[in-house]
């Protein structure tokens, strides 16, 4: 069965069970704590909370996904990816454990010709959480499960959350039995390799605070409703529904290594770095169609700089296995050719994407050449002062600077006779990660905890916006946060967030920063704004300092914005969309306008 066909299966068996059809969303996150969508619920992060009004009690999707933190393994081992397709089915206060799991199993056992994908049931193991007694027994009594194909893990494999502040709960995985052939027995607690988890059922019930790794963060609560999210890997079943060993030599990501196989020269399966190779191209060339046709452009940060380094091993690797020239545009061509069977828009919008991904490949062969030259004379200086050891801040520069993967410095100096000052290289790399954390950590935390907000817009109802029409106004003070803690007052030099009922101040959107201004009390009191923000939908928070007298939730204020600064923005807004319809006109639908900002 072919990933098109699992996909309009999949979509089909849902809609036919009363669930709404939601397309898929841009991998391009809509969500400040995340860069990409890592995960089918993502975009329904907002109707979990409780934050918006889901479209539809219960919707089924097949999401877009892109994980990258391990993407130095991608190629070396057969499991790991970067791009990948989640299905899923949520329900949103609807049907809870029992429902899911029996849409589930009917979806996998139910025949083919009963819209189902035909697997055999007695392949089939479940894993629930340590103390989940009640899956454990819909498992066994409802579906018929047996007991010794049910085990119990603990929160680091069957608790779920997005890493992030946010929705969570304990789950249930469906793991398929591949065969002895494949290891031990003894099901998903022994052998992950030999029992591959397809499906994880998740019971989302609890809201999870800040907090690293898997488990180590507090449940904060319970979400305002029982939900459901689950989440299905489309490659892992499309592996044991077209009967291959791994993902890489399923029907999307095994035409991409036959043309690079054809344009190299190499077999796959001749030799460990050729595979390893082909693997890297495969999944990295159809993760940087994805990227590029959701909108992003190669770049030296954020997610520009995700698709550079994707893209640049990807042709790296082309090299490595002996291409000489430009090859991006027929990988490329292969990729929406395949993939566009699932995403139409891929092969309307070929030709930008085309355009985007052979700049990036010019620009690197260019960098390649400059970056040799510089590692070159290293080389001679470094031999010159009689040393064996290139330098660790070099190596980071060709990283930094020029593109260079590690490894590729690594090989080059090596064919130089000279070693590599890794653990050098590592420091600076890790410095800099470290920088990156703490700006992502800073950025994040003033998004951990939205029940507050909640909890204004629950009782004060949404904050009526007037600054269409007024630069000024008279407002109520409906919600008060001295940093960053609920208060019915603060004082003079206090960092505050004030609601108000009514508000002529911009919240940041759309890439235009927020309106500035005063807000003063008719006590005498002044509280300096300066920036607004949305946290919850609807709910302007103007933060600020308090610069004279007290404030008090309940009291009369008049705000105003900084007006000149107001028209200065809305100039350069008008101008951002004025200079990327000239550039359309002059260019072509090609030139795609993202991620401005509008100061």
């Amino acid at each position: 069965m072919e990933s098109a066909e699992i996909r309009r299966r999949w979509l089909s068996f849902f809609e036919e069970r009363g669930h709404t059809v939601v397309p898929s969303a841009s991998l391009i996150a809509d969500d400040p704590t995340l860069l990409l969508v890592p995960a089918g619920m993502v975009p329904f992060k907002p109707y979990f909370l409780g934050e918006v009004k889901p479209p539809a009690p219960r919707v089924t999707s097949v999401q877009k996904c892109v994980r990258t933190p391990d993407i130095e393994e991608v190629g070396k081992t057969t499991r790991h990816g970067t791009f990948f397709q989640m299905c899923g089915n949520f329900s949103f206060g609807d049907y809870f454990k029992e429902g899911a799991i029996e849409f589930a199993w009917a979806a996998l056992t139910n025949s083919v010709a009963d819209g189902g994908f035909g697997l055999d049931p007695e392949r089939l193991w479940i894993t629930v959480y340590l103390d989940d007694d009640e899956a454990e027994q819909i498992w066994r009594e409802k579906i018929g499960v047996p007991a010794e194909r049910i085990q119990r893990l603990g929160k680091k494999d069957n608790f779920w959350s997005m890493g992030v502040p946010g929705p969570c709960g304990p789950c249930s995985e469906i793991n398929y039995d591949r065969g002895p052939e494949f290891g031990v027995e003894g099901g998903p607690a022994v052998n992950d390799e030999r029992y591959v988890e397809i499906w994880n059922l998740v019971f989302m019930q609890y809201e999870r605070g800040a907090g690293d790794g898997k488990e180590d963060f507090p449940i904060l609560g319970d979400l305002p409703s029982q939900n459901i999210d689950t989440g299905l890997g489309l490659e892992r079943l499309a592996m044991i529904l077209q009967g291959v060993q791994n993902m890489y030599e399923t029907d999307t990501l095994r035409v991409v290594m036959d043309k690079a196989t054809e344009l190299t020269g190499v077999r796959y399966g001749a030799e460990h770095g050729s595979d390893v190779s082909l693997r890297v191209v495969a999944d990295h060339i159809r993760t940087s169609v994805m990227l590029i046709g959701d909108g992003v452009t190669p770049g030296n940060e954020g997610r520009g700089y995700v698709l550079r380094r994707i893209m640049r091993r990807a042709i790296r690797n082309m090299r490595l296995m002996g291409a000489t020239g430009p090859v991006v545009r027929e990988l490329v061509d292969v990729v929406v050719d395949t993939m566009g069977l699932q995403y139409p828009e891929l092969i309307t919008d070929r030709k930008r994407i085309e355009t985007v991904a052979l700049a990036e490949e010019a620009a690197f062969l260019k960098a390649l050449k400059g970056g040799t030259n510089i590692l070159d004379t290293a080389v001679t200086e470094t031999k010159a002062a009689g040393g064996k050891v290139l330098a660790g801040d070099k190596a980071f520069l060709l990283h930094d600077t020029w593109g260079f993967p590690i490894d590729l410095t690594l090989e080059m100096a090596a064919e130089q006779g000279l070693a590599v000052d890794e653990d050098g290289f590592r420091r600076l790399m890790k410095e800099q990660r470290e920088r990156a954390k703490a700006d992502a950590k800073a950025k994040k935390t003033g998004h951990a905890d939205l029940s507050a907000y909640r909890e204004v817009a629950d009782n004060s109802g949404v904050t009526e916006f007037t600054g269409y029409t007024s630069n000024e106004g008279e407002s109520k003070i409906v919600g008060l946060l001295v940093d960053g803690v609920p208060s019915p007052a603060a004082s003079e030099g206090d960092e505050v967030e004030v609601v108000l009922d009514r508000t002529p101040f911009y919240a940041e959107g759309g890439g235009q920063l927020a309106d500035q201004g005063r807000i003063r009390l008719a006590t005498g009191a002044v509280i300096q704004i300066r920036d607004v923000q949305q946290p919850v939908p609807g709910v302007s928070v103007h933060k600020g300092s308090v610069q004279v007298g007290e404030v008090t939730v309940g009291a009369s204020a008049f705000a105003a914005i900084d007006n000149s600064r107001r028209r200065a923005i809305a100039r350069a807004h008008s101008a951002t969309h004025l200079t990327h319809q000239a550039l359309r006109d002059a260019l072509g639908p090609t030139a795609a306008q993202a991620l401005s900002l509008i100061h």
